[in-house]
């Protein structure tokens, strides 16, 4: 049998959706929790999902024809729930879960005001509501349940923040306020505090490396964390904000944007960074083209990937610190929106096959990273925002 290009690899790399978030306003009827589909044979082969101006599309993997619209109200943000058939949407009261195969807008609901981040990995999901500084922990094999056991810690002010839960129990979590962010704290399974760093400011995103080692950014650099301990790497300059980040559990180097010019009103960066944690060190490298916080991903080799502007995949060898080869993907040229919350190309990374999104002509793509062929090209009725898609 002919081996199908678009089944997902086993997942290699843990990549973080890790933007500004805004308190959403969305409706929508309930649906029955998840479970194992009425009828089997209607379950959407390996879901990839984006939003739209007025709903969700779920979209079959293989095909990327849509399967089910769910119209839904308001601006919507959508992440991996870390198994194989859900995904976390943001709304006015919470973090709502997807049945992708079902594929279902389920009732099961994990209350929050202003939900921000959704942060996988090992085998935890970890929700952050930054209207009120809580972060919810539970295991992701249960995120379907409306029973599911949860943990919760409070953060002791408000503010837009993430947190992620290590192997060991140990939670890193951002501090902050609503009006500052600064940086932040380390604490073990027990919840007593092992480390904080307060030098970082306007503290955002996270990123695992391999060993389990954790980078978050700042606006003068990132915070690494490792072994009971947090390290401090400094931009090259004064400036230099790394807000999203892109890690891979097979790869000790972080893939980050980059941005220098604290006084711009939208700032197109042309050059990302690599974080090594190895070594404490951050080297930039310039694509000759600019990108946007939903152009990172990694592929299934560790490989640094950046979705440029002008339409090609950019694939990075984040040891060499070099390009290795371009892969177009989208005609036409585009430039970044100033309101963040417009629809711009997207990409999403799963195994071996990137997805990329273009708003402009209603367009969905399937990438083979290693061929650079596009396999698939499907029109979609609206036009695309969000772009994510069930993880295995």
């Amino acid at each position: 049998m002919k081996k199908n290009p678009l089944r997902p690899r086993p997942l290699t790399g843990i990549a973080a959706v890790l933007t500004a978030s805004i308190a959403l306003t969305a409706c929508g009827s309930d649906a029955k929790s998840a479970g194992t589909p009425s009828n089997a044979a209607s379950a959407v082969k390996d879901p990839i999902v984006t939003t739209y101006d007025g709903g969700l599309y779920v979209l079959d993997g293989e095909s990327l024809k849509v399967a089910k619209d769910i119209p839904l109200d308001g601006f919507l943000r959508i992440n991996p729930a870390g198994n194989d058939r859900h995904l976390m949407v943001s709304t006015g009261t919470g973090f709502r879960v997807l049945d992708a195969l079902s594929p279902e807008l389920t009732s099961v609901e994990f209350k929050g005001s202003k939900p921000g981040h959704v942060v996988r990995h090992a085998g935890r999901t970890v929700l952050f509501a930054d209207g009120t500084g809580e972060v919810t922990i539970l295991d992701s094999k249960t995120v379907g349940d409306a029973k599911a056991a949860t943990r919760t810690y409070k953060s002791a002010t408000p503010h837009h923040g993430v947190a992620i839960e290590l192997e060991n129990g140990e939670l890193v979590t951002t501090l902050g306020t609503e009006e500052k962010r600064v940086g932040i704290v380390v604490l073990d399974k027990d919840r007593k505090e092992i480390a904080r760093n307060e030098s970082c400011p306007g503290v955002h995103g996270e990123a695992t490396a391999k060993d389990e080692v954790v980078v978050i950014g700042c606006q003068d650099g990132v915070l690494i964390y490792k072994g009971g301990v947090i390290t401090k790497v400094k931009s090259p300059t004064e400036y230099g904000r790394i807000g999203n980040q892109a890690g891979s559990d097979t790869s000790r180097i972080v893939l980050g944007d980059y941005k220098k010019d604290a006084d711009a009103e939208l700032e197109r960066p042309e050059q990302i960074s690599l974080i090594n944690t190895e070594t404490g060190t951050l080297k930039l490298v310039g694509i000759g083209t600019s990108y946007t916080f939903r152009s990172l991903g990694r592929g299934p080799q560790g490989e640094a990937l950046v979705l440029g502007t002008n339409g090609k995949i950019h694939v990075i060898d984040p040891e060499a610190g070099k390009v290795t080869k371009t892969i177009p993907v989208i005609e036409k040229k585009w430039t970044e929106p100033l309101e963040w919350q417009e629809a711009r190309p997207a990409l999403f990374v799963r195994g071996g096959t990137a997805f990329v999104s273009d708003p402009a002509t209603k367009n969905l793509h399937a990438v083979d990273i290693a061929s650079g062929k596009v396999l698939v090209t499907s029109p979609l009725p609206k036009a695309p925002n969000e772009l994510s898609g069930i993880q295995h």
